[in-house]
């Protein structure tokens, strides 16, 4: 990982000298520093000024460039803190209660930004001031971005690193948190977690432009976003009325007016959020990345798109870190009552293909999904599943099962397809029968199959359809499928052909 280029041409500095030495906005006291790889540090400072810089037991000198950038590496430590970090130059600055440990980047759109409190008047997460009152972790780290879109990559923030306590952690990502609660208890070492998301955001504003344009495929997102165009002038007349209602009310003495959510026309611009949310931390050791995303993508316009963006996002922001094959975890969308033409099922399909990624896992969230209700409250089985899917692959641990029933394969078996599974041990439909499959033949029409249980796998069939030569699970936008493994983990929605 080196210092990006665009910090260069925005960055910390002026064309004119600076009397004080500058650190990365990033690096504020209570910072998680990544443990077992090089630690790196960067700011601003007079062109040509040495800078000392002791951390621990280390101590370095660097020196500021013509353009008064400054970068230095400190080599890799164990978990451990707190400690603090000293710069020296023309003026001091110190970073203290810096821990290292392991640093999570979580982002995606509102599911992954709703708050442990909840979004006032409109969603709740189970048990949520009971998990806020025990939220007193002082070895989980908390920094919460604000929003922020730009057509260029930015480098600096105004976010601050948090001890996780009950007052820090009512307003931070529910997900991400018992995320790092559940790989806290189990690792034992200092978990540091960005949680930087917008609600209502779609893919493309996460991905940065050199992603996009380097694949013709992707041009689509450009033409969704020619097509929003008519809808973010009509966007920005109701945002001007809204601030006018405020301004009155404000004058008035009054109450403020409540407003309907409608996107910000600046959060899907593409790249924007990749520009504004994301670049900042590129210089910024993590153990890898949290996604929760895909419900703006279910729209007809988008939800095609699906499979070949989320890729494309996780090779995007592997490069832009540049630490290898970081880690990827991320939350298949939830089971929800929205109307055709969208289509929950194929953006959940997309995102189980993405599965192939290396390095990647995915949590399944089929049945804590409300019909009526995009935001399901019970964030604690997110949280949970991706913290299995993290020990076991950000982690290396073994011994238990991290992952629902993946599809594998079908064949035919007489009249019958047979599905086979991964990760099916114990397949069973909690001593209901098997719902949720679906057949369709020559025509493509898809109607309900008969499905029962034979050991690994499940027999699919319909006297409608004498020879399929499709089978699909969990399809529909709300579904009342049931397959679950032995560690009852849900079966993935998933789509297939029948040789």
């Amino acid at each position: 990982m080196k210092l990006s280029l665009f910090l260069a041409c925005i960055c910390l500095v002026s064309t004119t000298a600076r009397a004080e030495v500058h650190l990365a906005p990033v690096i504020t006291d209570h910072a998680v520093l990544q443990r077992d790889v090089p630690i790196h540090l960067w700011g601003d400072a007079s062109p040509g000024e040495n800078i000392n810089i002791s951390f621990h037991e280390q101590t370095i000198t660097t020196t500021a460039s013509s353009m008064g950038l400054w970068e230095a590496w400190l080599k890799p430590e164990p978990a451990g803190g707190p400690f603090t970090l000293t710069i020296h130059g023309s003026s001091d600055l110190t970073r203290s209660d810096l821990l290292i440990g392991d640093v999570w980047f979580a982002s995606g759109q509102s599911n992954m930004e709703m708050p442990l409190a909840g979004f006032p008047n409109s969603a709740y997460v189970t048990n949520a001031e009971q998990e806020i009152a025990q939220a007193n972790l002082p070895q989980v780290r908390l920094l919460r971005m604000e929003h922020q879109s730009s057509p260029s990559p930015l480098a600096g923030i105004t976010a601050t690193w948090q001890v996780c306590t009950p007052a820090t952690a009512r307003d931070f990502s529910a997900v991400a948190y018992f995320f790092a609660r559940d790989i806290y208890q189990h690792e034992h070492v200092p978990i540091g977690v960005i949680d930087s998301s917008w609600g209502g955001t779609p893919i493309d504003s996460w991905v940065s432009l050199d992603a996009l344009s380097s694949d013709a495929s992707l041009m689509p997102a450009f033409a969704a976003r020619a097509q929003f165009a008519d809808v973010q002038t009509h966007l920005e007349q109701i945002e001007a009325a809204e601030n006018r209602a405020d301004a009155t009310a404000k004058a008035q003495h009054l109450p403020p007016p409540h407003h309907p959510w409608h996107p910000d026309p600046s959060s899907w611009v593409p790249a924007g959020l990749y520009n504004g949310m994301v670049a900042p931390f590129t210089p910024y050791a993590v153990k890898g990345f949290l996604w929760y995303q895909g419900e703006t993508d279910s729209s007809p316009d988008r939800a095609g798109l699906y499979a070949k963006l989320l890729p494309t996002l996780i090779a995007d922001w592997r490069r832009q870190w540049g630490i290898g094959n970081l880690p990827f975890l991320f939350v298949q969308i939830s089971s929800f009552g929205d109307k055709p033409p969208a289509d929950w099922g194929l953006v959940r399909d997309s995102q189980r293909r993405a599965l192939a990624v290396a390095n990647t896992g995915m949590a399944v969230t089929l049945d804590v999904g409300q019909r009526d209700n995009v935001h399901p409250p019970d964030k604690q089985a997110v949280g949970a599943r991706l913290a299995l899917a993290g020990r076991a692959i950000a982690y290396g641990e073994t011994g238990f099962e991290f992952s629902g029933p993946l599809y594998r394969q079908t064949t035919r078996q007489g009249s019958d397809v047979q599905v086979w599974f991964d990760h099916a041990e114990g397949l069973n439909s909690k001593g209901a029968g098997v719902k949720g499959f679906e057949i369709a033949g020559a025509d493509g029409e898809f109607v309900p199959a008969t499905a029962r249980i034979e050991g690994t796998t499940v027999l699919v069939s319909s006297p409608q359809v004498a020879q399929p030569e499709k089978v699909r699970y969990a399809w529909q936008n709300f579904t009342d499928a049931n397959l679950y493994n032995s560690a009852s983990l849900p079966a993935s929605t998933f789509m297939a052909k029948v040789p």
